[in-house]
């Protein structure tokens, strides 16, 4: 599988306070980011797969609101966060 619980530690060690801290808005964004990166490669190969399609707009919707929840809560780890991951090209 592609997202392994060994990988999943390691995105919320890199963004979040710890390994442990699955619960921070940092680290919920980069794991989600991580799946968005995975499911569109995962598109360009398998154009017709309208199921995938379909988590990949969910999974888009559900980072969206955390970076909005961010974005009025703190605004300087939202900017670290946009920095940090590549976002808003």
């Amino acid at each position: 599988m592609y997202l392994t619980t060994e990988k999943k530690a390691e995105i919320f060690a890199k963004h979040g306070k710890s390994a442990q801290d699955t619960g921070s808005a940092e680290g919920q964004i980069a794991l989600f980011t991580f799946r968005i990166n995975h499911l569109s490669q995962h598109l360009k190969a398998n154009r017709h797969d309208f199921n995938t399609e379909r988590s990949l707009v969910k999974l888009v919707g559900k980072r969206k609101s955390l970076l909005d929840y961010l974005k009025k809560k703190d605004i300087e780890r939202y900017r670290a966060i946009i920095a940090e991951l590549g976002l808003r090209k």
